[in-house]
C-alpha cells in the first residue's frame, strides 16, 4: 500500500531567514532597526495581535527602553522581539501561542516561538554557570556574555521525544492528573544524556506504560518554547504483550484506544461538543501541539 507524503506539524516548516551573520553587527543592526517590524512580547509569553492575528509595530512605536532582540529577515525586511510590560490598564490585545492555536503560519509562527524562547532562556539563565556573576545579552539576544571571564554562552534548547504507539487498529494514549477530564495524548519524555532519540523512545514507553515497543520511526519535529523544548516526533508498534501497567508518577491514566474512538474525540476536541459519557476518551490534543498532528497523521493512515 502506498501512503501519501506527511505533511508538516504546526511551527514545522522552514519559517524566515535568520541571518545569523548579523547578530555581530552594531552598525547593520541600528540601520535595520529604523526599518524594522516588531513584534512585542510579555514576560509571560503573551505576544500584541491586532485583528486576530500577530501585530508586528513600526519600530518608532515601540517603548524607546524596550531590550530589542533580532529574530531575522523576510524578503529584506528586518523583524525584530522586544519584552514590554503589560499593565492591568493596557486595553491592547495580547494572546499567547497556545491561544493562536493552529491558524497561526509557520512565518509568523516561527518567530513567535523564537521571541518566546529566547525571552524564557534569558529569564533563567541571567548568571554564568561557570563563576555565578551577572551575565550580560549580545549578538542581538541570542547569547549572554559574562563580564568576569569572559565565557559565552547559547540558548538551551532540551530534546524530547513525542510517540504514537500503535498496535494493528489501536493506539496508546495516557493522561496527566492535572489535565480536564476524558483527555489524552501521546506518551513523551525528555531525551537522557547518552542516549540516543530511539532509545528515548522505548524507554518511556516502559517507564511510563510497561509495554516494549519496536519499528521506532522518526516522523517530524516541532519547536516548543514553554520554556525550551524541541519535540521530536515518532511512531513505534508494540511488540509483546499489551498489557499496561502505568507509572502512577507520570501518569493518571493510559489505555488501548480504537481509530473510531480516537475519531471521535478529535471530532469533540475540534468542535467543542459535550462530553459523552459513554467514552473513556474525550479529547485529544488541540490543533497546534505536534501530538494532535500525530494522532491525524496516524488516522490518516499514512502511518500504521
Amino acid at each position: 500500500m502506498t501512503r501519501p507524503p506527511h505533511s508538516l506539524p504546526p511551527l514545522g516548516g522552514l519559517g524566515f531567514e535568520r541571518a545569523g551573520h548579523r547578530r555581530g553587527d552594531a552598525e547593520w543592526l541600528e540601520q535595520a532597526w529604523q526599518q524594522a517590524r516588531v513584534l512585542q512580547i510579555t514576560a509571560r509569553s503573551s505576544a500584541a495581535m491586532r485583528d486576530g492575528g500577530l501585530y508586528f509595530a513600526p519600530s518608532e512605536d515601540v517603548p524607546t527602553d524596550a531590550v530589542r532582540r533580532f529574530l531575522g529577515e523576510v524578503d529584506g525586511l528586518p523583524y525584530f522581539s522586544c519584552t514590554v510590560e503589560m499593565g492591568a490598564e493596557d486595553a491592547g490585545e495580547w494572546a499567547s501561542l497556545r491561544d493562536l492555536g493552529s491558524g497561526v503560519d509557520d512565518l509568523h509562527g516561527g518567530m513567535f516561538a523564537a521571541a518566546i524562547g529566547l525571552e524564557q532562556w534569558h529569564q533563567r539563565h541571567r548568571r554564568c554557570p561557570l563563576c555565578g556573576e551577572a551575565t550580560t545579552e549580545t549578538e542581538a539576544g541570542w547569547t549572554r556574555t559574562c563580564p568576569a571571564d569572559g565565557s559565552t554562552h547559547f540558548p538551551r534548547t532540551d530534546p524530547a521525544v513525542i510517540m504514537m504507539v500503535t498496535d494493528g487498529d489501536r493506539c496508546l494514549l495516557g493522561r496527566a492528573a492535572s489535565w480536564p477530564d476524558g483527555r489524552f495524548s501521546t506518551l513523551a519524555g525528555f531525551v537522557e544524556p547518552g542516549e540516543s532519540l530511539e532509545a528515548a523512545v522505548a524507554r518511556e514507553v516502559a517507564e511510563e506504560c510497561g509495554v516494549r515497543v519496536g519499528d521506532i520511526t522518526y516522523l517530524a519535529s516541532q519547536p516548543w518554547p514553554f520554556p525550551s523544548s524541541l519535540m521530536l516526533g515518532f511512531s513505534a508498534r508494540l511488540v509483546g504483550s499489551e498489557e499496561l501497567t502505568v507509572d502512577a508518577a507520570e501518569l493518571s491514566d493510559a489505555a488501548w484506544f480504537t481509530r473510531d474512538e480516537v475519531q471521535r474525540a478529535a471530532a469533540r476536541t475540534d468542535s467543542d461538543a459535550s462530553p459523552d459519557p459513554s467514552d473513556l476518551l474525550q479529547y485529544v490534543s488541540p490543533s497546534l501541539s505536534i501530538s494532535r498532528w500525530l494522532v491525524d497523521e496516524w488516522l490518516a493512515g499514512r502511518f500504521a
